[in-house]
């Protein structure tokens, strides 16, 4: 169980394996219970099939963007609040208000411990955030910027 006594089920989902891996290992040692997909579109289904804490998802990943697969995760009205990890955020100006993340975490040697403290704030709180209105707008900046 974490210091905080909040102990999540999560979802972390991204295309790299490597950073799968050790994001789990990071969150499991810390008491929560972790499953991982390699797809958002994986994620998906097992967000229709599961019931989440907490999702945890990547922003670039192939046919499906972190921010899509936000929008995915609203319309489908699955109730995780979701964490966003990118080495972008500064670059696109990526944040809570424009990606519809309860979290928004820049890649960086803190992000161990800003993941850890992001999952133990919203696992608290519990309800997502509406989507933004700017959401398509960033989206295109990134499909632009190809990021």
């Amino acid at each position: 169980m974490t210091a905080s006594n909040v102990s999540a089920r999560i979802l972390i989902v991204d295309h790299n394996s490597m950073g799968l891996k050790a994001r789990r290992a990071v969150l499991e040692e810390q008491g929560h219970t972790v499953e991982t997909c390699l797809s958002p579109q994986e994620a998906l289904e097992q967000c229709t099939a599961q019931q989440f804490d907490v999702v945890v998802t990547g922003y670039r990943m192939p046919h499906m963007d972190g921010i899509a697969f936000i929008r995915e995760l609203r319309e489908r009205h699955i109730g995780a609040p979701v964490i966003l990890i990118s080495g972008w955020t500064d670059t696109l100006g990526l944040n809570e208000a424009t990606t519809g993340a309860d979290a928004v975490i820049q890649k960086s040697a803190q992000e161990v411990a800003h993941l850890i403290r992001a999952v133990t704030r919203v696992a608290r709180k519990g309800s997502p955030r509406k989507p933004p209105r700017s959401q398509k707008r960033v989206t295109g900046v990134a499909r632009t910027a190809n990021a």
